[in-house]
């Protein structure tokens, strides 16, 4: 094939996905969808920054792991497949869950990251016992229940999709306006407490904006896969910046940008669940920030590296000769 036919193949194949993206955009449920998987991923990134400083990576998982049984549970008591309900029957299972962390790591000698394993586990067990019996028990309305497994963002209706964007504005005008204080909590709780703050207060306060992330995510990600989305933008910011404030920006656009295109893949391939492919985006955009990360990069470190050993190989090169130098002007005094 010559290069022009390749140009020319490659050109209406781009004309074909740019019109089949401007035709789902076109579609009102689909925009609305799109904005809230956005707006979805820019406050599961935000969120995301305050509980990987505080080294809590592995309770996102948890809560998202332990909303299953309170989700089933809201809908065996109304019936009904309101993420409303779902919302606040997941927020009582994650803050049973919570507790349960600490009661175990109180009260035994179990550190707090296999009590977490346990909490995990066990609430994810029960989830799937529940979820089995209400797909093969006499409930009605169920069918569908089960993508909140892996999360299909096309099934949600005009309800949850306001629901979930008004939520998602909600955390991310909360981290807006206590910026200063959960930086101060997250970097040197012993100076927040010093200069008057309620440490544990602040801390309570990101652990519930932690579970209202991980339950609002759920439909749209899954039970699985929802901690993805509030970790791995966090971790990629990482790679690009030293200061909290660009980190937190660069963790929202990655999360937005992942929930976005995982909205509208699944969109145009209604097998796929948006759970996947979100994370699948968010991984891509890791790897690209592993590699080529302005600070913590390994393609970025190793260009600095090469240009140190350069550097100085020239400094010793030049103090050799000037030793040299030195050492004949020397002799020839001495004769």
């Amino acid at each position: 094939m010559t290069g022009a036919g390749w140009r020319s193949r490659t050109s209406r194949k781009g004309e074909r996905i740019m019109n089949t993206l401007w035709a789902l955009l076109h579609d009102p449920n689909m925009r609305w969808i799109f904005i809230s998987c956005t707006l979805l991923g820019l406050s599961s990134g935000v969120i995301g920054c305050f509980s990987y400083l505080r080294k809590q990576s592995l309770m996102g998982d948890t809560l998202a792991h332990a909303a299953l049984p309170g989700i089933c549970i809201a809908f065996m008591l109304t019936g009904t497949k309101s993420i409303l309900y779902f919302l606040i029957g997941a927020g009582l299972a994650g803050v049973v869950a919570t507790f349960g962390i600490g009661l175990i790591t109180r009260h035994s000698r179990i550190k707090h990251d296999s009590a977490m394993g346990i909490v995990l586990s066990g609430f994810f067990g029960l989830g799937i016992v529940l979820l089995t019996i209400v797909q093969h028990g006499g409930y009605g309305n169920q069918a569908g229940l089960d993508k909140f497994l892996f999360g299909q963002a096309a099934s949600m209706i005009g309800s949850d999709v306001l629901t979930l964007s008004i939520v998602s504005l909600f955390l991310i005008t909360i981290c807006y306006f206590l910026f200063k204080q959960f930086k101060l909590v997250s970097f040197d709780p012993g100076f927040a407490k010093g200069i008057g703050y309620s440490v544990g207060f602040y801390e309570q306060l990101l652990m519930l904006l932690m579970v209202v992330a991980v339950v609002v995510g759920i439909q749209a990600v899954g039970v699985i896969l929802v901690a993805s989305l509030i970790i791995t933008p966090a971790v990629s910011a990482r790679y690009w910046t030293d200061r909290l404030g660009v980190m937190v920006a660069v963790s929202g656009v990655f999360g937005a940008i992942s929930g976005a295109t995982g909205a509208i893949v699944s969109s145009t391939a209604s097998s796929l669940p948006t759970g996947p492919l979100t994370v699948l985006a968010a991984t891509a955009l890791f790897v690209l920030s592993l590699l080529f990360g302005s600070k913590r990069g390994l393609l970025i470190r190793r260009l600095v590296q090469q240009r140190m050993k350069r550097r100085l190989g020239f400094a010793y090169e030049e103090q050799a000769a000037t030793a040299s130098v030195d050492e004949r002007i020397n002799k020839e005094a001495a004769l």
